[in-house]
Protein backbone atom coordinates (compact mmCIF):
# COMPACT_ATOMS: atom_id res chain seq x y z
CA UNK A 1 0.00 0.00 0.00
CA UNK A 2 2.76 1.92 0.56
CA UNK A 3 4.15 1.32 -2.34
CA UNK A 4 1.09 2.22 -4.51
CA UNK A 5 1.03 5.66 -2.56
CA UNK A 6 4.85 6.29 -2.94
CA UNK A 7 3.83 6.21 -6.95
CA UNK A 8 0.83 7.70 -6.72
CA UNK A 9 2.78 11.01 -5.06
CA UNK A 10 5.69 10.76 -7.82
CA UNK A 11 3.27 10.52 -10.86
CA UNK A 12 1.26 13.67 -9.17
CA UNK A 13 4.11 15.73 -9.01
CA UNK A 14 5.58 14.84 -12.31
CA UNK A 15 2.11 16.02 -13.90
CA UNK A 16 2.68 18.94 -11.82
CA UNK A 17 5.99 19.77 -13.05
CA UNK A 18 4.78 19.38 -16.44
CA UNK A 19 1.54 21.42 -16.25
CA UNK A 20 3.79 24.10 -14.47
CA UNK A 21 6.53 24.03 -16.67
CA UNK A 22 4.28 24.30 -19.83
CA UNK A 23 2.64 26.88 -18.43
CA UNK A 24 6.06 29.42 -17.49
CA UNK A 25 6.33 28.46 -21.57
CA UNK A 26 2.89 29.28 -22.57
CA UNK A 27 3.23 33.03 -20.39
CA UNK A 28 6.84 33.21 -22.41
CA UNK A 29 5.40 33.33 -25.31
CA UNK A 30 2.06 35.27 -24.55
CA UNK A 31 5.25 38.29 -23.88
CA UNK A 32 4.98 39.83 -27.29
CA UNK A 33 8.20 40.65 -29.14
CA UNK A 34 8.46 44.48 -29.75
CA UNK A 35 10.20 46.04 -32.79
CA UNK A 36 10.97 49.64 -32.36
CA UNK A 37 12.35 50.84 -35.71
CA UNK A 38 13.26 54.73 -35.73
CA UNK A 39 14.94 56.20 -38.61
CA UNK A 40 16.76 59.82 -37.73
CA UNK A 41 15.52 63.34 -39.25
CA UNK A 42 12.73 61.84 -41.33
CA UNK A 43 9.62 64.49 -42.17
CA UNK A 44 6.21 64.37 -41.90
CA UNK A 45 5.98 64.02 -45.56
CA UNK A 46 8.69 61.84 -46.51
CA UNK A 47 7.33 58.33 -46.89
CA UNK A 48 4.56 57.22 -49.41
CA UNK A 49 1.79 56.80 -46.72
CA UNK A 50 2.18 60.02 -45.12
CA UNK A 51 2.00 61.48 -48.66
CA UNK A 52 5.28 61.91 -50.47
CA UNK A 53 5.49 61.40 -54.04
CA UNK A 54 9.08 61.27 -54.65
CA UNK A 55 10.15 58.27 -52.45
CA UNK A 56 9.14 54.87 -52.92
CA UNK A 57 8.60 53.19 -49.26
CA UNK A 58 6.26 49.72 -50.07
CA UNK A 59 7.41 48.18 -47.20
CA UNK A 60 6.95 51.00 -44.54
CA UNK A 61 3.40 51.58 -46.91
CA UNK A 62 2.51 48.22 -45.93
CA UNK A 63 2.76 48.55 -42.25
CA UNK A 64 0.47 51.76 -42.13
CA UNK A 65 -1.92 49.21 -44.74
CA UNK A 66 -1.86 46.64 -42.04
CA UNK A 67 -1.64 48.46 -39.42
CA UNK A 68 -2.26 51.94 -37.17
CA UNK A 69 -1.11 55.18 -38.56
CA UNK A 70 -1.35 58.44 -36.50
CA UNK A 71 -1.36 61.98 -37.67
CA UNK A 72 -0.74 63.48 -34.40
CA UNK A 73 2.32 61.89 -33.11
CA UNK A 74 5.25 63.98 -31.66
CA UNK A 75 8.53 63.52 -30.65
CA UNK A 76 9.72 64.72 -27.21
CA UNK A 77 12.43 67.37 -28.53
CA UNK A 78 13.05 68.79 -32.06
CA UNK A 79 16.29 67.19 -32.04
CA UNK A 80 18.17 63.30 -31.99
CA UNK A 81 19.35 63.00 -28.25
CA UNK A 82 16.21 64.50 -26.39
CA UNK A 83 14.14 62.36 -27.93
CA UNK A 84 16.39 59.16 -27.43
CA UNK A 85 16.55 60.15 -23.49
CA UNK A 86 12.84 60.19 -23.47
CA UNK A 87 11.98 57.10 -25.25
CA UNK A 88 14.37 55.53 -22.80
CA UNK A 89 13.60 56.54 -19.60
CA UNK A 90 9.64 57.51 -20.00
CA UNK A 91 10.52 61.07 -18.84
CA UNK A 92 10.79 64.50 -20.22
CA UNK A 93 14.44 64.54 -21.06
CA UNK A 94 15.00 67.90 -19.43
CA UNK A 95 14.94 66.08 -16.02
CA UNK A 96 18.79 64.96 -16.98
CA UNK A 97 19.72 68.04 -17.60
CA UNK A 98 20.06 71.18 -19.76
CA UNK A 99 22.48 69.65 -22.49
CA UNK A 100 19.66 67.32 -23.54
CA UNK A 101 17.82 70.16 -24.71
CA UNK A 102 19.73 69.55 -28.23
CA UNK A 103 21.51 67.34 -29.29
CA UNK A 104 24.47 66.47 -27.49
CA UNK A 105 28.06 67.47 -28.87
CA UNK A 106 31.19 65.48 -29.60
CA UNK A 107 33.02 68.15 -28.66
CA UNK A 108 31.69 70.04 -25.74
CA UNK A 109 29.93 66.50 -23.96
CA UNK A 110 32.59 63.35 -25.22
CA UNK A 111 33.09 62.56 -21.82
CA UNK A 112 29.43 62.44 -20.95
CA UNK A 113 26.30 61.00 -21.32
CA UNK A 114 22.82 59.82 -20.59
CA UNK A 115 23.95 58.85 -16.43
CA UNK A 116 24.22 55.18 -16.20
CA UNK A 117 21.70 55.13 -12.95
CA UNK A 118 18.88 56.31 -15.26
CA UNK A 119 16.42 53.91 -15.69
CA UNK A 120 15.76 52.53 -18.74
CA UNK A 121 13.36 51.02 -20.57
CA UNK A 122 15.65 47.86 -21.86
CA UNK A 123 16.75 47.50 -18.67
CA UNK A 124 13.45 47.40 -16.93
CA UNK A 125 12.60 44.82 -20.01
CA UNK A 126 15.46 42.70 -19.29
CA UNK A 127 14.97 41.89 -15.86
CA UNK A 128 11.35 40.81 -17.04
CA UNK A 129 12.94 38.01 -19.25
CA UNK A 130 13.61 39.92 -22.62
CA UNK A 131 16.37 39.40 -24.71
CA UNK A 132 17.38 43.20 -25.39
CA UNK A 133 19.10 44.36 -28.42
CA UNK A 134 20.41 47.75 -29.69
CA UNK A 135 21.32 48.76 -33.88
CA UNK A 136 22.24 51.77 -34.68
CA UNK A 137 22.60 55.34 -33.57
CA UNK A 138 22.75 55.90 -30.15
CA UNK A 139 23.83 59.60 -29.43
CA UNK A 140 23.35 60.15 -25.73
CA UNK A 141 27.40 58.87 -24.89
CA UNK A 142 30.35 58.52 -27.10
CA UNK A 143 32.32 55.79 -25.21
CA UNK A 144 31.88 53.67 -22.58
CA UNK A 145 30.46 53.87 -19.41
CA UNK A 146 27.68 55.95 -21.83
CA UNK A 147 26.67 53.31 -24.13
CA UNK A 148 23.62 51.25 -24.87
CA UNK A 149 25.67 47.58 -22.88
CA UNK A 150 26.04 50.13 -19.75
CA UNK A 151 22.52 50.59 -20.01
CA UNK A 152 20.35 47.26 -20.52
CA UNK A 153 21.05 45.96 -24.17
CA UNK A 154 22.35 42.71 -24.08
CA UNK A 155 23.99 43.62 -27.45
CA UNK A 156 24.83 46.88 -29.45
CA UNK A 157 26.49 47.70 -32.72
CA UNK A 158 26.37 51.09 -34.06
CA UNK A 159 27.69 54.30 -33.85
CA UNK A 160 27.70 56.38 -30.12
CA UNK A 161 27.87 59.46 -31.98
CA UNK A 162 25.21 61.07 -33.41
CA UNK A 163 26.29 61.47 -37.26
CA UNK A 164 29.03 59.85 -38.70
CA UNK A 165 29.62 58.70 -42.22
CA UNK A 166 27.42 56.20 -43.82
CA UNK A 167 30.30 54.19 -45.52
CA UNK A 168 33.68 54.65 -43.58
CA UNK A 169 32.07 55.04 -39.94
CA UNK A 170 33.96 58.09 -39.23
CA UNK A 171 32.16 60.71 -36.95
CA UNK A 172 31.94 64.38 -37.48
CA UNK A 173 35.45 64.77 -35.47
CA UNK A 174 37.18 62.43 -37.27
CA UNK A 175 36.92 59.63 -35.07
CA UNK A 176 36.35 56.16 -35.68
CA UNK A 177 32.86 55.58 -34.40
CA UNK A 178 31.45 51.74 -34.66
CA UNK A 179 30.84 50.21 -31.43
CA UNK A 180 30.49 46.30 -30.62
CA UNK A 181 29.08 46.44 -26.95
CA UNK A 182 32.03 48.14 -25.51
CA UNK A 183 34.29 47.73 -28.14
CA UNK A 184 35.63 49.75 -30.97
CA UNK A 185 35.06 47.51 -33.81
CA UNK A 186 35.37 48.60 -37.37
CA UNK A 187 32.80 46.90 -40.15
CA UNK A 188 32.75 47.73 -43.43
CA UNK A 189 29.30 48.19 -44.99
CA UNK A 190 27.00 51.01 -45.82
CA UNK A 191 24.82 51.60 -42.53
CA UNK A 192 21.60 51.14 -42.93
CA UNK A 193 22.57 47.59 -44.52
CA UNK A 194 24.77 46.86 -40.90
CA UNK A 195 22.03 47.91 -38.91
CA UNK A 196 19.62 45.62 -40.87
CA UNK A 197 21.69 42.75 -41.13
CA UNK A 198 22.43 42.75 -37.13
CA UNK A 199 19.01 43.32 -36.46
CA UNK A 200 17.67 39.79 -38.15
CA UNK A 201 20.61 38.01 -36.57
CA UNK A 202 19.21 39.07 -33.27
CA UNK A 203 16.03 38.20 -34.42
CA UNK A 204 17.01 34.78 -35.67
CA UNK A 205 18.91 34.32 -32.50
CA UNK A 206 16.53 35.07 -29.87
CA UNK A 207 13.25 33.58 -31.78
CA UNK A 208 12.44 31.75 -28.92
CA UNK A 209 11.96 33.99 -26.02
CA UNK A 210 10.47 37.46 -25.68
CA UNK A 211 12.83 40.56 -27.31
CA UNK A 212 12.79 43.76 -27.52
CA UNK A 213 14.84 45.52 -30.77
CA UNK A 214 15.66 49.16 -31.19
CA UNK A 215 16.58 49.51 -34.74
CA UNK A 216 17.47 52.80 -34.60
CA UNK A 217 18.61 53.81 -38.60
CA UNK A 218 21.04 57.16 -39.05
CA UNK A 219 19.61 57.70 -42.09
CA UNK A 220 18.43 60.15 -43.44
CA UNK A 221 21.34 62.28 -40.99
CA UNK A 222 23.83 64.04 -43.09
CA UNK A 223 26.58 62.81 -44.59
CA UNK A 224 23.50 62.74 -46.93
CA UNK A 225 24.82 59.32 -48.58
CA UNK A 226 22.57 56.95 -50.40
CA UNK A 227 24.44 53.58 -50.90
CA UNK A 228 26.04 54.62 -54.21
CA UNK A 229 27.34 57.60 -52.61
CA UNK A 230 31.05 58.13 -52.25
CA UNK A 231 32.45 57.72 -48.92
CA UNK A 232 33.51 60.88 -47.33
CA UNK A 233 35.03 61.37 -44.17
CA UNK A 234 38.73 59.74 -43.48
CA UNK A 235 40.29 59.79 -40.29
CA UNK A 236 42.23 62.82 -38.11
CA UNK A 237 40.39 65.16 -39.98
CA UNK A 238 37.90 67.61 -38.26
CA UNK A 239 34.29 67.89 -40.45
CA UNK A 240 32.76 70.32 -38.39
CA UNK A 241 32.57 72.53 -41.17
CA UNK A 242 32.22 69.90 -43.57
CA UNK A 243 29.74 67.30 -42.45
CA UNK A 244 27.56 67.24 -45.15
CA UNK A 245 28.87 64.61 -47.59
CA UNK A 246 29.41 65.28 -50.96
CA UNK A 247 26.73 67.17 -52.36
CA UNK A 248 26.95 68.35 -56.26
CA UNK A 249 23.68 70.22 -56.80
CA UNK A 250 23.67 71.61 -52.86
CA UNK A 251 20.16 73.43 -53.99
CA UNK A 252 18.83 69.97 -54.51
CA UNK A 253 19.90 67.08 -51.79
CA UNK A 254 16.49 64.83 -52.62
CA UNK A 255 17.98 62.35 -54.78
CA UNK A 256 20.41 61.36 -51.92
CA UNK A 257 17.57 61.98 -49.47
CA UNK A 258 15.59 60.00 -51.32
CA UNK A 259 17.79 56.88 -51.62
CA UNK A 260 18.55 56.78 -48.13
CA UNK A 261 14.60 56.59 -46.79
CA UNK A 262 14.20 53.52 -50.04
CA UNK A 263 17.35 51.94 -47.91
CA UNK A 264 15.81 52.10 -44.96
CA UNK A 265 12.25 50.52 -46.67
CA UNK A 266 14.25 47.79 -48.36
CA UNK A 267 15.43 47.04 -44.84
CA UNK A 268 12.28 47.43 -42.88
CA UNK A 269 11.24 44.38 -45.81
CA UNK A 270 13.89 42.54 -45.15
CA UNK A 271 13.23 42.92 -40.89
CA UNK A 272 8.94 41.80 -41.61
CA UNK A 273 10.64 38.94 -43.93
CA UNK A 274 12.42 37.40 -41.46
CA UNK A 275 9.34 37.83 -38.69
CA UNK A 276 7.49 35.81 -40.89
CA UNK A 277 9.92 32.91 -41.54
CA UNK A 278 10.20 32.65 -38.44
CA UNK A 279 6.02 32.65 -37.28
CA UNK A 280 6.61 35.35 -34.89
CA UNK A 281 4.64 38.33 -36.99
CA UNK A 282 1.42 37.01 -34.73
CA UNK A 283 3.42 37.94 -31.80
CA UNK A 284 5.49 41.01 -32.38
CA UNK A 285 4.56 44.78 -31.94
CA UNK A 286 6.58 46.35 -34.84
CA UNK A 287 6.87 50.27 -34.33
CA UNK A 288 8.41 52.55 -37.00
CA UNK A 289 8.23 56.39 -36.40
CA UNK A 290 11.52 59.10 -36.33
CA UNK A 291 13.38 60.94 -34.04
CA UNK A 292 12.34 64.94 -35.18
CA UNK A 293 11.69 66.13 -38.02
CA UNK A 294 13.21 66.84 -41.71
CA UNK A 295 15.65 69.37 -42.42
CA UNK A 296 14.18 70.89 -45.70
CA UNK A 297 17.01 73.37 -46.10
CA UNK A 298 20.28 73.64 -43.96
CA UNK A 299 21.15 77.45 -42.92
CA UNK A 300 21.65 78.70 -46.44
CA UNK A 301 24.22 76.14 -48.14
CA UNK A 302 21.36 73.12 -48.61
CA UNK A 303 18.21 73.00 -50.14
CA UNK A 304 15.22 70.88 -50.60
CA UNK A 305 16.20 67.95 -48.49
CA UNK A 306 13.41 66.61 -46.68
CA UNK A 307 9.82 66.84 -46.38
CA UNK A 308 7.52 67.88 -44.05
CA UNK A 309 4.04 68.00 -45.67
CA UNK A 310 1.63 70.90 -44.50
CA UNK A 311 3.68 71.24 -40.95
CA UNK A 312 5.49 74.75 -40.87
CA UNK A 313 9.23 74.67 -39.91
CA UNK A 314 11.96 71.99 -39.42
CA UNK A 315 14.28 70.25 -37.58
CA UNK A 316 15.36 72.39 -34.57
CA UNK A 317 12.14 74.33 -34.15
CA UNK A 318 9.09 73.87 -31.76
CA UNK A 319 6.89 74.57 -34.50
CA UNK A 320 4.80 71.31 -35.53
CA UNK A 321 7.50 70.60 -38.70
CA UNK A 322 10.50 70.18 -36.40
CA UNK A 323 8.48 67.35 -33.84
CA UNK A 324 5.68 66.17 -35.58
CA UNK A 325 6.41 63.07 -37.74
CA UNK A 326 4.82 58.96 -38.73
CA UNK A 327 4.16 56.70 -36.57
CA UNK A 328 3.35 53.53 -37.53
CA UNK A 329 2.37 50.63 -35.07
CA UNK A 330 1.69 46.73 -37.06
CA UNK A 331 0.48 43.76 -34.78
CA UNK A 332 -1.39 41.34 -37.19
CA UNK A 333 -4.80 39.76 -35.07
CA UNK A 334 -3.90 42.97 -32.49
CA UNK A 335 -4.24 45.62 -34.51
CA UNK A 336 -6.95 46.80 -36.86
CA UNK A 337 -5.41 47.06 -40.76
CA UNK A 338 -6.02 50.68 -42.02
CA UNK A 339 -6.64 52.24 -39.06
CA UNK A 340 -5.97 56.21 -38.50
CA UNK A 341 -5.58 58.28 -35.40
CA UNK A 342 -5.93 61.51 -34.44
CA UNK A 343 -4.90 61.08 -31.11
CA UNK A 344 -2.00 62.80 -29.41
CA UNK A 345 0.47 60.65 -28.50
CA UNK A 346 4.85 61.20 -27.23
CA UNK A 347 7.65 59.33 -27.42
CA UNK A 348 7.92 59.06 -23.79
CA UNK A 349 4.84 57.27 -23.64
CA UNK A 350 6.71 54.47 -24.86
CA UNK A 351 8.50 53.21 -21.98
CA UNK A 352 5.00 52.80 -20.07
CA UNK A 353 3.21 51.15 -23.02
CA UNK A 354 5.78 48.45 -23.29
CA UNK A 355 5.68 47.50 -19.87
CA UNK A 356 2.19 47.63 -20.33
CA UNK A 357 2.44 44.93 -23.29
CA UNK A 358 4.73 43.19 -21.80
CA UNK A 359 2.58 42.79 -18.32
CA UNK A 360 5.84 44.46 -16.17
CA UNK A 361 5.08 46.93 -13.62
CA UNK A 362 6.69 50.05 -13.72
CA UNK A 363 9.60 50.33 -10.87
CA UNK A 364 8.64 51.86 -7.50
CA UNK A 365 9.58 55.30 -7.28
CA UNK A 366 9.90 56.28 -11.14
CA UNK A 367 8.12 59.02 -11.95
CA UNK A 368 7.23 58.56 -15.42
CA UNK A 369 6.06 61.63 -17.61
CA UNK A 370 4.70 59.64 -19.86
CA UNK A 371 1.27 57.31 -20.23
CA UNK A 372 0.29 54.14 -21.41
CA UNK A 373 -1.11 54.38 -24.98
CA UNK A 374 -1.64 50.78 -25.58
CA UNK A 375 -5.55 51.22 -25.69
CA UNK A 376 -4.88 53.79 -28.74
CA UNK A 377 -2.55 51.36 -29.94
CA UNK A 378 -4.52 48.21 -30.52
CA UNK A 379 -8.07 49.81 -30.50
CA UNK A 380 -7.83 53.14 -31.26
CA UNK A 381 -9.26 54.15 -28.03
CA UNK A 382 -9.36 57.94 -26.88
CA UNK A 383 -6.89 59.22 -24.46
CA UNK A 384 -7.61 61.36 -22.11
CA UNK A 385 -6.94 65.08 -22.25
CA UNK A 386 -3.52 66.13 -21.06
CA UNK A 387 -0.72 68.95 -21.80
CA UNK A 388 2.44 68.38 -23.50
CA UNK A 389 5.61 70.65 -23.84
CA UNK A 390 8.54 71.30 -25.64
CA UNK A 391 11.32 73.43 -24.50
CA UNK A 392 14.67 74.42 -26.80
CA UNK A 393 16.87 77.14 -25.56
CA UNK A 394 14.35 80.22 -25.61
CA UNK A 395 11.74 78.35 -27.99
CA UNK A 396 8.93 76.61 -25.70
CA UNK A 397 5.94 75.33 -26.56
CA UNK A 398 2.94 73.65 -24.98
CA UNK A 399 0.07 71.90 -26.39
CA UNK A 400 -3.62 70.90 -25.36
CA UNK A 401 -6.25 69.60 -27.28
CA UNK A 402 -6.67 72.33 -30.01
CA UNK A 403 -4.66 74.70 -28.81
CA UNK A 404 -1.04 75.29 -28.91
CA UNK A 405 1.01 78.42 -27.55
CA UNK A 406 4.57 78.67 -29.02
CA UNK A 407 6.82 81.23 -26.90
CA UNK A 408 10.01 82.77 -28.57
CA UNK A 409 12.46 85.53 -27.37
CA UNK A 410 11.13 89.14 -25.91
CA UNK A 411 7.57 87.59 -24.51
CA UNK A 412 6.24 87.06 -28.44
CA UNK A 413 3.43 84.68 -27.82
CA UNK A 414 1.45 82.76 -30.90
CA UNK A 415 -1.66 80.75 -30.64
CA UNK A 416 -2.70 78.49 -33.06
CA UNK A 417 -5.64 76.29 -33.64
CA UNK A 418 -4.05 73.17 -34.77
CA UNK A 419 -7.30 71.21 -35.90
CA UNK A 420 -8.14 74.48 -38.18
CA UNK A 421 -4.75 75.16 -39.16
CA UNK A 422 -2.05 72.24 -38.89
CA UNK A 423 0.40 74.54 -41.53
CA UNK A 424 0.36 76.86 -38.15
CA UNK A 425 -0.76 80.20 -40.15
CA UNK A 426 -2.69 82.40 -38.46
CA UNK A 427 -2.00 83.66 -35.04
CA UNK A 428 -4.69 83.63 -32.84
CA UNK A 429 -2.91 84.99 -29.23
CA UNK A 430 -4.18 88.42 -29.46
CA UNK A 431 -7.80 87.28 -30.11
CA UNK A 432 -7.87 84.58 -27.26
CA UNK A 433 -5.84 86.59 -24.67
CA UNK A 434 -7.64 84.23 -21.99
CA UNK A 435 -6.47 81.20 -23.75
CA UNK A 436 -2.54 82.41 -23.99
CA UNK A 437 -2.88 83.01 -19.80
CA UNK A 438 -4.28 79.91 -18.85
CA UNK A 439 -1.74 77.79 -21.39
CA UNK A 440 1.26 80.17 -20.23
CA UNK A 441 0.41 79.29 -15.98
CA UNK A 442 0.51 75.88 -17.38
CA UNK A 443 3.74 76.38 -18.81
CA UNK A 444 5.74 77.03 -16.82
CA UNK A 445 4.40 75.29 -14.10
CA UNK A 446 5.93 72.41 -16.34
CA UNK A 447 9.14 73.97 -16.96
CA UNK A 448 9.81 74.72 -12.90
CA UNK A 449 8.90 71.24 -12.66
CA UNK A 450 11.29 69.41 -15.46
CA UNK A 451 14.45 71.72 -15.27
CA UNK A 452 15.22 71.46 -11.21
CA UNK A 453 18.07 69.92 -12.37
CA UNK A 454 19.17 72.54 -14.00
CA UNK A 455 22.65 74.11 -13.08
Amino acid sequence: MENKFAFMRRIFFFLLMITFNGYSQGTETIKPNIIYIMIDDLGYGDIGCYGSKINNTPNIDQLANGGIKFTDYHTNGPMCSPTRVSLLTGMYQHRFGEKFERAISGKTDFDDGLPPEAVTIAEVLKKGGYATGMYGKWHLGYHPPYLPADQGFDEFIGLGAGDGDHHSHIDRWGRKDWWHNNKLIMEEGYSTDLITDHSIEFIKNHKNKPFFLYVSHLSVHFPWQGPSDPPHRVEGKDYTNDKWGIIPDRKNVSPHVKAMVESVDRGVGKIMETLSNLGLEKNTLVIFTSDNGGYTHYAESHFNISNNGPLRGQKTEVYEGGHRVPFIAYWPGKISAGSVSDEILMTMDMFPTFLNLADIDIPENLKLNGVNVAPQILRNEPLSSRSVCWKIGNEKAIRKGKWKLCMFENSKFELYDLFMDVGESKNLANANPAIVEKLLTEYNEWETDVTENYK
